[in-house]
């Protein structure tokens, strides 16, 4: 469950897990939605009678959906900011992407924030080392080092 605070208490987080998400079925019609989206039609992706010649047996989520489920791990497991007017996504210091989520897997993340900097008055770059696990599997799929900005009002 996310935590709530203000902005003056971030410190105290520092260096603390903030949450686990809720775990995230990846089907395949999401991995379809992902595909079309971005123009990437790869057939470990998208055929299943394809992919299940492979190593992996089955079709498997793009590397970057399974990365833009961030937003959603975050909403479940992040810090949100008492007067926050808008959260945005900075970047990325780090990204590994460690194993394959294979179609209808359960995937959530694990929150921890690793620093903050005010960068302007009320803007605050936050710095995540989050995992991202699949359910039954020893391997986490992603692990990242996450950076966003939250902008509160005075």
């Amino acid at each position: 469950m996310a935590v709530t605070t203000q902005a003056q208490n971030l410190t105290d987080y520092v260096g603390k897990s903030t949450g686990v998400s809720q775990w995230f079925t990846i089907t395949q019609d999401q991995i379809d939605s992902f595909a079309d989206a971005t123009h990437d039609h790869q057939f470990i992706h998208i055929d299943p009678i394809k992919a299940k010649e492979t190593p992996f047996g089955s079709t498997i989520a793009h590397g970057f959906l399974s990365l833009s489920m961030l937003s959603a791990i975050a909403y479940d497991a992040g810090i949100h900011l008492e007067n926050a007017v808008m959260g945005l996504n900075y970047g990325f210091d780090k990204i590994r992407f460690l194993q394959p989520v294979k179609v209808n897997s359960k995937i959530r993340g694990h929150m921890v924030l690793a620093n903050v900097l005010e960068k302007r008055p009320g803007q605050f770059l936050l710095t995540w080392d989050i995992t991202v696990e699949i359910d039954s599997e020893d391997k986490p799929a992603l692990t990242a080092q996450w950076l966003t900005m939250t902008i509160v009002t005075p």
